[in-house]
């Protein structure tokens, strides 16, 4: 029957039993992500991504060449250059950001610049300066800061933030 446990063979001395790996600790885990709508996972269908649980503080400079999706605290700056950032909802990050898109679901204080988009859902809470191709704020999500659109290709989005200026504003 399907459900009764099948016999393995009982190991001698000369047979070699491989090596499992231990699962990685349920903190920091990465995994492959499922194909779904690009509204609720901005990254590609069978791309790899990486997620921060909700009990991992951590603060520092972190880059990666992947996804990374925050549910912990996060503090110092983050470079996802042709990658996806998700603080989710119960993601806390005091950064510089710089990534492809970023989707905010939970709180972030500090700057962001994406080269094509920066999502603010309604459970986020921005404070900081955003510079991105397309930016979307959902009702009820609260942002304080300013907002410039990037016309170039994130150019002008990395040159923003390094370089403190006055708020402008392009039509």
């Amino acid at each position: 029957m399907w459900w009764e446990k099948k016999n393995r063979p009982e190991a001698g001395p000369s047979s070699i039993h491989p090596i499992e790996a231990a699962p990685a600790p349920p903190e920091v885990e990465t995994y492959m992500s499922e194909p779904t709508p690009k509204s609720t996972n901005p990254s590609p269908a069978g791309g790899q991504r990486t997620f921060l649980g909700r009990t991992v503080v951590a603060q520092g400079q972190l880059s990666a060449g992947e996804d990374l999706l925050i549910e912990g605290q996060f503090e110092g700056t983050i470079s996802l250059d042709d990658h996806c950032l998700t603080v989710g909802t119960e993601g806390h990050v005091k950064a510089e950001i710089r990534a492809r898109q970023v989707v905010i679901q939970g709180s972030v204080t500090g700057n962001v610049a994406a080269r094509e988009k920066v999502e603010i859902r309604r459970t986020g809470h921005v404070v900081g300066d955003l510079v991105a191709a397309t930016v979307a704020i959902e009702e009820g999500a609260y942002f304080k800061g300013s907002i410039d659109i990037a016309r170039d290709d994130g150019a002008e989005a990395s040159k923003s933030l390094a370089t403190p200026s006055t708020s402008k504003t392009n039509a």
